[in-house]
C-alpha cells in the first residue's frame, strides 16, 4: 500500500510510529519541507527537515496533529535561606551605625567621678617612667570603654624612613613627631565623639614650645587633661635598662631627659611621683589626679 504522497509507508512497529493510534495518524500526514535555494527538489532527493524554533523553559510543544509535549523544564529554583541569613547590603552603604564626626574635645563634667565619665588625658612623662604601662592598665580597668594611644607607637608607623630623634633632632624627625601627634589628636577626638574616652602617652618637654603642650591642646581641644608621671632617676635607668631596641636609651640620655622634665615642677600640672608605687596604685593615684583636674581645670 502507499502513501498519498508516494512514500511508503513505515513498518507498523517503527520507531516512534507504534507507539499508539496518535503516532499512527501523526505518521500520515503530509510534513512541510523546505526547498533548497536553486530550484525544486529531484523526485525521491532527501530534503532537510526544517529547524524548530527554541522552545522557551515552561512552555509546552504542540504536534502536528494538535497533541502537546510536557513543557520543558527550566532552571531550578534557588534553595531556601537559611534560618537568619540575611541579604547583604547593597554597595552604596557602608553599614547602619552613623558615627558623628570628631571636633574639640570639651571640659569634663563628671560629678559622678571619674569612673564612668568620658575623659581625654594625656600622661607625660620620661623615658623609663612608666607611662606608657600605667596609661594602658588604666584604660583597661575603666567601667567605660577607654582607648590607649601612645605616641611613640604612632610614630613607629613609619617603617622606611623613619626619623628617629635618638640620632639627631632634625626637620625630619620634627616633622613625623608633628604628623603622629596630629594623628593621635585626630584619633582621640573621634574616639571622644563616639563616647569612648582616651588616654595619651608622650614624652613632652616643659622647654621645648615647638613639640610642646600647644600643640596638643590644638589637636584635641580644650579638655584634654594633662598629667605628668615622673618617678626619680635611679626607678626611670633601671626601668630603661629593660628595655629592647629603639625604646632602649643611653644612660646619659635618660639622665639628660630626666632633668628636662624636671621643668614641669611649678608649672601647675598635677605631677605623681609613682617611685614607690606599683602599677595599679599609680592608676588609681591617677584616678584621684583627674577627679581634682575636673573639679579645678588646670591653666596651661
Amino acid at each position: 500500500m502507499q502513501h498519498e504522497a508516494g512514500a511508503p509507508l513505515p513498518p507498523p512497529h517503527a520507531p516512534g510510529h507504534g507507539a499508539g493510534p496518535d503516532w499512527a495518524f501523526a505518521a500520515h500526514q503530509p510534513v512541510a519541507r523546505p526547498v533548497a535555494q536553486g530550484g525544486p527538489a529531484a523526485p525521491g532527493a532527501h530534503q532537510p527537515a526544517a529547524q524548530a524554533a527554541p522552545v522557551a523553559p515552561g512552555a509546552h510543544q504542540t504536534l502536528a496533529h494538535g497533541a502537546q509535549l510536557p513543557p520543558v523544564p527550566g532552571p531550578p529554583p534557588p534553595p531556601p535561606a537559611a534560618p537568619g541569613w540575611h541579604a547583604p547590603p547593597s554597595r552604596d552603604t557602608t553599614g547602619h551605625v552613623q558615627l558623628p564626626p570628631g571636633g574639640p574635645v570639651p571640659l569634663p563634667h563628671a560629678p559622678e567621678g571619674t569612673g564612668v565619665t568620658t575623659l581625654a588625658v594625656l600622661l607625660i612623662g620620661p623615658a623609663g617612667a612608666g607611662k606608657t604601662t600605667v596609661a594602658r592598665y588604666w584604660a583597661q580597668h575603666r567601667r567605660v570603654p577607654t582607648a590607649h594611644i601612645s605616641l611613640d607607637d604612632v610614630r613607629e608607623w613609619v617603617c622606611a624612613g623613619f626619623a628617629d630623634p635618638q640620632s639627631g633632632w632634625n626637620d625630619h624627625s620634627e616633622a613625623q613627631y608633628r604628623l603622629a601627634r596630629r594623628t593621635c589628636g585626630f584619633a582621640a577626638r573621634n574616639f571622644l565623639a563616639n563616647g569612648i574616652s582616651c588616654i595619651l602617652d608622650d614624652a613632652v618637654f616643659p622647654d621645648r614650645p615647638v613639640v610642646g603642650l600647644g600643640g596638643w591642646k590644638r589637636h584635641v581641644g580644650p579638655g584634654l587633661l594633662p598629667v605628668v608621671l615622673l618617678p626619680g632617676l635611679d626607678v626611670v635607668l633601671e626601668r630603661n635598662a629593660e628595655r629592647s631596641g629603639n625604646r632602649r636609651l643611653s644612660d646619659e640620655e635618660v639622665a639628660g631627659i630626666h632633668g628636662r622634665m624636671a621643668g614641669w615642677y611649678g608649672s601647675g600640672l598635677p605631677i605623681i611621683d609613682n617611685s614607690p608605687y606599683d602599677v595599679p596604685t599609680t592608676a588609681r593615684l591617677l584616678d584621684d589626679v583627674l577627679a581634682r583636674a575636673i573639679a579645678s581645670p588646670p591653666s596651661w
